[in-house]
């Protein structure tokens, strides 16, 4: 049993904390797309949308789980009656009918944080096998063309995970691989996962850098608290997830590959960071400043240039246009790809909103599904 990679047990949550944090719990949601809506619906909106009622869409950062990932990383019970609830451990009609009412041609399936991060050694390795093979064995092959996949990788066993990443590539389709934070406290900058990152830039996929927990330590000095009416609600819980430190968490993995030289190493390594880039749009110019000073003579390129070069960013949850707009001013439009974070955001407020977003039609085609199809080397 994996304790969410937390050393104090947690108390009982209610259904009441798992019903009112149900999105937050799992995905890390601004601003709702219904309430975005509201507060947005105008004339010229109503007519991007019509006109676009057309548009394909892949959704590049869609969860999955599994009896045997349930009982490996929920809190209790009551955690897995929530994300049973939701659908996540549906790989079926549901998933299909939901796709399907949203205008979702492709989901790109992942397996829910942590995955298989916590298991180390030959039980890593099997697991993360059961899990790929069994995408390829049932929605994969129930659904033609409506899955794709990243691959789960057993990390505490970096040459395992190699090997396994290019099976899954070479003999099951798969498109890439998705992490899920540290790995046993450490970030894919480290030298030991190098073997990992070769592989995929040999293979040409790229690898999905999704949030994950924070160590023992962190959450200790960063989201503890002394006070344990606070933690009724998980409150300590959510904080270091998706309310906030998710996102602050996958940017530093970010900034460490770029300023510890990862990409100076593996130029062509492809990496792609989800909820409309984990704070960076608004932070870009700081980091770009102030981190371009220190490695201008440790770096091959500027430090914003890698951002440019290496990465693509997804509108996972994030739904609002003002979020994406920011991204665009600093982000190619040919690096930004849909997502919508499914079961945890749903897809019709995702794709309902992004046919309502007002850019061209031919950015919006790169967004919602040509530049997926580019990346990947798919066809919807």
């Amino acid at each position: 049993m994996n304790p969410i990679e937390r050393g104090p047990a947690q108390p009982s949550m209610g259904r009441r904390g798992f019903l009112a944090g149900a999105v937050a719990l799992g995905a890390g949601v601004g601003l709702s797309a219904t309430a975005l809506a509201s507060c947005t619906a105008a004339p010229r909106g109503q007519d991007i949308s019509l006109r676009d009622q057309d548009l394909k869409f892949i959704g590049a950062e869609e969860t999955f789980t599994t009896p045997e990932l349930l009982t490996l990383n929920s809190i209790n019970e009551d955690h897995i009656a929530f994300l049973e609830e939701i659908g996540l451990a549906d790989l079926g009609e549901r998933r299909i009918g939901d796709m399907d009412e949203g205008g979702l041609n492709v989901q790109i399936l992942s397996a829910h944080t942590p995955s298989v991060q916590n298991v180390p050694g030959q039980e890593g390795i099997d697991l993360a096998h059961l899990l790929n093979r069994r995408l390829v064995d049932g929605p994969m092959a129930s659904y033609p063309g409506r899955f794709q996949a990243f691959a789960t990788l057993p990390l505490q066993s970096p040459e395992a995970a190699a090997d396994e990443l290019e099976r899954s590539v070479r003999d099951d389709g798969f498109l890439g691989a998705l992490t899920n934070g540290h790995i046993a406290k450490k970030y894919l900058d480290h030298p030991e996962f190098e073997p990992v990152l070769a592989r995929a830039e040999a293979l040409d996929v790229p690898i999905y850098l999704h949030p994950g927990y924070p160590t023992d330590e962190v959450f200790q000095t960063y989201y503890s608290t002394t006070r344990s009416e606070y933690t009724k609600e998980y409150q300590d819980y959510i904080f270091s997830g998706s309310g906030y430190g998710w996102h602050q968490e996958v940017l530093t993995q970010c900034i460490r590959m770029i300023a510890y030289g990862v990409f100076d190493r593996f130029p062509k390594l492809k990496i792609i960071v989800g909820h409309m880039g984990e704070g960076l749009p608004f932070y870009y110019e700081r980091i770009a400043q102030d981190m371009g000073e220190p490695t201008e003579d440790s770096l091959e390129k500027p430090f914003e240039q890698y951002f440019q070069d290496n990465f693509w960013f997804t509108t996972s949850a994030f739904f609002q246009d003002d979020l994406l707009h920011l991204l665009l001013k600093y982000i190619s439009v040919d690096r930004v790809l849909f997502a919508t974070d499914y079961p945890f955001a749903g897809i019709k407020e995702g794709t309902d909103w992004f046919r309502a977003v007002d850019l061209p039609r031919e950015d919006k085609e790169k967004i919602a599904f040509r530049n997926a199809e580019k990346l990947f080397g798919i066809t919807v």
